[in-house]
């Protein structure tokens, strides 16, 4: 491949085309089915779905299809084949559903706004996941400009990522003999350590999310009247929380969800730390100036990547304090979310935290803990020479550093799937969530620059997969 010639193809068409697009696409308020129950009735996943199925179509890729599948109740899928010099088979995935808006934007910047300035694209859903469908499409158009030969490439991008991707399921089903066996996955949803160099995810944690909730009267009583007798339904949700988390650490005190992490890991997390430095943690937005965690960088990228851990995430009981009388609460609830090590077994991790929770009851109260959602986590298969050797130059080629791993603390529900299904595929896991580009947060950005080099990243590894065979010969 001619670098300098895809570079500049890459360029003029994020530039001319990506850009634009994926500004009408921030516009677009497709929240996810979990945010936005009634979907269907708004039109706005219709809407972003039939943005991307126009602008895919009028690509100049030979043999393209596209189309949009439905099943009734569920979210569409954009689903598109473009057919290769070989049998083999690659997938590239990427969805097209976003968070709800959050609060705390700046003032000249929206979730439904797109600002672009200093070199980013502000927005909600246009780093995480919009311009995969872009990406995807155009390091392919880069091999065929250049004549250069490439495997069938199958694009998949869902409309239910954000809430867990259960509707996925039904699709991949549906479209099991139409997307084959793939020997390697590209998913462009997942972070990067920062902006100059290519990051390849090795793992990813799972999620289970549920509520907490702690019953002690029917109804709201006088405080004045009550208290001393009554128990306070907040300090039984603190006595149960301690019992799942040290609230002096944040250690998770269930020794079961805890994994032995394995040695490549804590070696590729120092590695990554040694590169990061303090950015591992001076990347978000601290009230205290001059923040210093006791523990080292890597440490700290392994208990967000290979540890488990506690986040509260909602609440219900509590009124604001404008409206907080002098009321004995009759119950309090709590929005839970834990990250489980990417090998944690998530149905053991429901049934452990569940049995924390609701055995040995306090007295005079109800406790109740519904899990809401359980997905297992990912961890990758061994890299293969090709794949080590292609992002490397790739790399050194777009953004003239070496690529580098590093683990995910969030949870990316497909890839565990296509892991069982495909065991023996390979994973370029990578994407545009660097420092400060806060997804699921307000100011959310797409780092534009990073963008172009990992497309053209994208396009080098398409071709060295395709001679894998070749080279492994030689």
């Amino acid at each position: 491949m001619d670098t300098q010639k895809a570079a500049s193809l890459v360029n003029d068409v994020w530039d001319e085309s990506i850009i634009p697009e994926l500004c009408d696409y921030v516009r677009v308020p497709n929240k996810s089915p979990h945010f936005d129950p009634d979907w269907e009735a708004h039109g706005h996943m219709e809407r972003a779905a039939r943005m991307l199925e126009t602008w895919c179509k009028a690509r100049p890729i030979r043999g393209m299809q596209v189309e949009i599948l439905r099943i009734e109740g569920r979210t569409p899928i954009l689903f598109i084949d473009i057919p290769g010099e070989s049998d083999d088979v690659v997938l590239l995935y990427g969805h097209y559903d976003k968070q709800p808006e959050f609060t705390g934007w700046n003032d000249d910047l929206g979730p439904w706004t797109p600002v672009i300035k200093d070199g980013k694209l502000y927005g909600r859903g246009g780093a995480d996941d919009g311009y995969a469908t872009f990406g995807s499409l155009t390091a392919i158009q880069v091999l065929q400009d250049q004549n250069i030969p490439h495997a069938r490439c199958v694009v998949l991008i869902e409309g239910c990522e954000e809430s867990g991707s259960f509707d996925l399921p039904y699709y991949i089903d549906l479209l099991e003999d139409r997307i084959g066996s793939p020997s390697l996955v590209v998913c462009l949803d997942a972070e990067c350590g920062n902006y100059e160099q290519l990051w390849c995810t090795t793992s990813l944690r799972g999620n289970l999310t549920g509520t907490l909730r702690v019953d002690v009267l029917t109804e709201g009583v006088h405080s004045g009247s009550s208290s001393g007798i009554v128990p306070s339904s907040f300090r039984l949700l603190r006595k149960l929380l301690s019992r799942v988390e040290d609230e002096e650490t944040g250690r998770v005190a269930l020794e079961s969800l805890h994994v032995d992490i394995p040695e490549q890991r804590i070696e590729q997390a120092q590695r990554a730390a040694a590169a990061l430095g303090d950015s591992v943690y001076l990347k978000y937005p601290w009230i205290v100036s001059g923040p210093a965690p006791d523990e080292s960088a890597g440490e700290l990228l392994l208990n967000n990547t290979w540890r488990p851990t506690l986040s509260i995430t909602g609440a219900d009981g509590l009124p604001t304090i404008g409206n907080a009388g002098n009321v004995q609460l009759p119950y309090n609830a709590l929005k839970l979310s834990f990250r489980l090590p990417p090998t944690c077994n998530a149905e053991m991790a429901a049934s452990t935290i569940r049995h924390a929770f609701e055995s040995d009851t306090p007295p005079l109260a109800k406790v109740e803990f519904e899990v809401e959602s359980s997905m297992a986590g990912w961890n990758a298969p061994a890299v293969a020479d090709w794949l080590e050797a292609s992002m490397q130059k790739a790399s050194a080629a777009f953004f003239g550093k070496p690529s580098m791993y590093m683990g995910t603390g969030g949870t990316i529900p497909f890839m565990g799937m296509l892991g069982e299904k495909f065991p023996e595929a390979q994973f370029l896991i990578t994407g545009l969530l660097g420092p400060s580009s806060n997804a699921h947060g307000p100011n959310e950005f797409l780092h534009i620059e990073t963008g172009k080099h990992l497309t053209a990243c994208v396009a080098q590894v398409l071709e060295d997969h395709f001679n894998r065979d070749l080279q492994s010969a030689r």
